[in-house]
């Protein structure tokens, strides 16, 4: 969650290092998952049509998601007890991601930009398939305030949306839709990096793109409701009410709240219609104790449970527009 503030730091030789191999990884050549490679055909033979298919929703166990949350904790205890932009602690953590992204088949790049003299990343992965004039664009962010490791804020979120795009990856998923994953840079000092993205799209881009959907936080402790986003300004319901009746159908109290506060606020202001949720402001906020026990690992299984199960519903359904 962005608290609106500046950030400096010194472009030392460990962070440069750092950047220049995340920066490096971005070369490494895309391979798919068995089941999404071009098999070989008899001579002559030509190969069958894809057909877009829905496997069955999965599931995540805590197993699943918790372990992404104890590297980035790793990650920040050997880098001053931070992943804020213009660290060497964040320059680790988008490493992570891509590794693992990489390893699934995705499509990865690295986009740059810069804020307060420190060049930062924003990390975007595609999965290969699905109508590019219709994207669904997941994210979260991925820093940290340069007070604390923010595990809640934002590594859970970072977690969730690994966890759920990992699952597309396994299940082989065949979306109607063309999925976008996006880990932002530098929301903590105002929504830098995911401003930059949007900033840089074209118009055409921008159409594109059905729903963006954030998430921010959603590990919290003492949870006892969801804070599902609503974007009444710009239409959007599909998603909304895709994520209400998710959480309806489980007994889970939810709580209407507006575009803002976080990178779905980017997206609005381009008129790019938005959802998502969070599980609200957690016992410890921008502090050295936004650490691995501030996350439920129960609330963190909820959410990502979640956000695949409305994945899922909104890739394997044509779009409105």
């Amino acid at each position: 969650m962005t608290t609106r503030r500046s950030f400096t730091g010194p472009a030392t030789a460990a962070l440069t290092a750092a950047l220049a191999v995340i920066l490096s990884l971005s070369s490494a050549p895309y391979a798919a998952p068995a089941d999404a490679r071009t098999r070989s055909t008899a001579a002559g033979a030509q190969p069958p049509a894809a057909v877009p298919r829905s496997p069955a929703v999965p599931t995540v166990t805590e197993q699943q998601v918790m372990p992404h949350l104890r590297a980035l904790q790793r990650i920040a205890d050997r880098n001053g007890g931070t992943r804020a932009h213009g660290t060497k602690g964040y320059a680790e953590s988008v490493a992570y991601v891509k590794r693992a992204l990489d390893r699934a088949g995705f499509r990865t790049r690295l986009v740059p930009f810069t804020y307060a003299g420190t060049t930062g990343h924003n990390l975007i992965a595609d999965w290969p398939g699905g109508d590019p004039d219709h994207v669904l664009l997941t994210g979260a962010h991925l820093d940290s305030v340069p007070e604390g490791p923010g595990i809640n804020d934002n590594g859970s979120g970072s977690a969730t949306v690994l966890a759920a795009a990992l699952q597309v990856a396994e299940s082989g998923l065949a979306p109607r839709r063309h999925l976008r994953f996006a880990w932002w840079g530098a929301e903590e000092p105002g929504l830098i990096g995911s401003a930059d993205y949007v900033k840089k799209l074209s118009a055409a881009d921008r159409r594109r793109i059905d729903v963006y959907l954030n998430f921010d936080q959603t590990g919290s402790r003492n949870t006892d409701k969801w804070l599902v986003v609503h974007d009444d300004e710009r239409g959007e319901t599909e998603a909304r009410q895709a994520f209400e009746a998710w959480f309806a159908e489980r007994g889970i109290p939810t709580f209407d709240i507006g575009v803002g506060g976080s990178d779905h606020e980017s997206f609005g202001d381009a008129g790019i219609p938005s959802s998502g949720f969070s599980t609200g402001i957690s016992d410890c906020i921008h502090e050295a104790c936004d650490d691995l026990a501030n996350v439920d690992p129960k609330t963190e299984k909820t959410s990502t449970d979640a956000v695949v199960a409305v994945l899922w519903k909104l890739a394997s359904t044509a779009p409105r527009r």
